[in-house]
């Protein structure tokens, strides 16, 4: 059985009656604080994103075609594109590091811009597409792991690096990637659980005009929407007897499932908790810990200049751009690729710790502890970007040559261990045991 008036958190799972449509605002959980998904609001209409999703895939070519960056010196010229830093990264033998530069930078956000459109224009036009399921759950997986900011973070720190050892010409990529940036911060701000629903209305009203149906959904004059409604006061889903879909958000009611249930739109496993949250989490985490030692000690770099050669681990880089009175760029390095990985394995164990003893100590400050691994963990993949660009730039023979060291694959395993515990802790958990005052099921 469906309850398509309810909506339910996806972080500490309340309970809530679906709000009118937004219009310019953001519905949060009045509980925990999290944005809601799936709730439609019409700051973002299908037009529009359409037309930026199309404008980042024609920036998105550009960019891999174009040199980044070009460095002069002595007579010597290098230049390298985003593939040709992969390619340098395959033949030192970094595999591993290659494969995690190529999916964070050019697989994952090219394949979320085609999903999208592939979703987006049969919709505007007033169809469903064919495997709507499988691709807009495409695009939900691969989002996370699209880092083009990050890059572009990367590109200006190799750019100071740089200036000292020859001089840095930018490529046509590096302002592509600039534009690239802001577009992506724009389509993350388009929450793709909401094609859920425009699905569901174009194949209620078979085929209307998308252009007039999008101009009475999103942009219709009337009152402003408030915000969520709660369906009862501090009402747990799971405490009703029913359950969200993690992907497209429908509650159901877990009387009307079988022994392995799926959801009736999307068709996704549905499961009140992630199976064995925690001890995926730990152990990831584990896993973590262990490779972040190495990952401080062994060096990033290898530099072979003139005849002499020299390691740089991540703290060397730090003081090189210390010392260099490059002071802003040090402390973002060190915030980045020191403080942020602890942070994330100290925050990340509290929690799997508090969720395996049943705590309900600041749930609270603990879900925005959660939120807060979850949006900054993707910028510890900085001194990888660093480190791929370096090393497809810096070959000029005899004279200088630089390779990446097996700290650069040690440090990126360390960002995508706590990237995959972060994504594998149920934050429901920590509500869990939260003691509330008895409350009255929804109707």
């Amino acid at each position: 059985m469906e309850h398509r008036d309810l909506i339910a958190c996806h972080e500490c799972d309340s309970l809530f009656r679906k709000p009118p449509r937004l219009r310019g605002l953001v519905a949060h959980c009045s509980s925990c604080g999290a944005s809601m998904k799936g709730v439609r609001h019409a700051g973002l209409t299908l037009d529009r994103i359409c037309a930026i999703t199309v404008a980042a895939l024609i920036t998105f070519m550009i960019a891999q075609a174009f040199p980044v960056l070009a460095l002069e010196t002595r007579g010597l010229t290098s230049h390298a594109t985003l593939f040709e830093a992969v390619q340098s990264l395959w033949r030192g033998h970094m595999h591993l590091v290659a494969a995690m530069v190529f999916c964070t930078t050019m697989l994952f956000p090219s394949l979320e811009l085609v999903a999208l459109l592939y979703l987006l224009l049969p919709l505007r036009a007033g169809r469903v597409p064919r495997a709507f399921d499988a691709v807009l759950r495409l695009v939900q997986f691969v989002r996370p792991w699209g880092m083009t900011e990050v890059f572009m973070l990367g590109v200006l720190i190799t750019i100071v690096k740089m200036v000292s050892l020859a001089r840095v010409i930018p490529g046509t990529a590096l302002f592509a990637f600039g534009a690239l940036t802001l577009m992506f911060c724009v389509i993350a701000a388009f929450d793709p659980c909401m094609l859920w629903e425009i699905r569901d209305e174009v194949m209620n009203r078979g085929g209307a005009p998308a252009r007039r149906r999008n101009r009475q959904r999103d942009g219709a004059h009337g009152d402003a929407a408030s915000p969520t409604q709660p369906a009862t006061s501090s009402f747990r889903a799971k405490h009703a007897g029913l359950i969200a879909c993690h992907c497209c958000g429908l509650v159901h009611s877990l009387s009307m499932q079988g022994s392995e249930p799926h959801c009736s739109r999307c068709r996704s496993p549905l499961h009140a908790r992630r199976p064995e949250s925690i001890t995926r989490t730990f152990g990831l985490l584990l896993a973590a810990a262990l490779l972040y030692i190495p990952a401080n000690l062994l060096p990033i770099m290898h530099t072979s200049s003139l005849g002499r050669t020299e390691d740089d681990t991540i703290l060397a880089g730090i003081a090189y751009f210390w010392r260099s009175g490059d002071w802003p760029l040090a402390v973002i390095v060190f915030v980045a690729s020191v403080m942020v990985p602890m942070l994330k394995l100290g925050i990340l164990t509290l929690q799997t710790v508090a969720a395996y003893r049943g705590s309900d100590w600041q749930p609270l400050e603990r879900a925005k502890l959660h939120r807060m691994v979850e949006r900054i963990g993707r910028w510890s993949m900085l001194d990888v970007f660093v480190v791929s660009l370096t090393v497809s730039l810096v070959h000029f023979g005899s004279f200088a040559q630089i390779t990446a060291g097996p700290g650069a694959l040690a440090f990126g395993s360390v960002v995508v261990l706590t990237m995959l515990a972060s994504n594998q802790f149920d934050p429901r958990l920590i509500w869990d045991n939260v003691r509330r005052p008895p409350a009255r099921a929804p109707s």
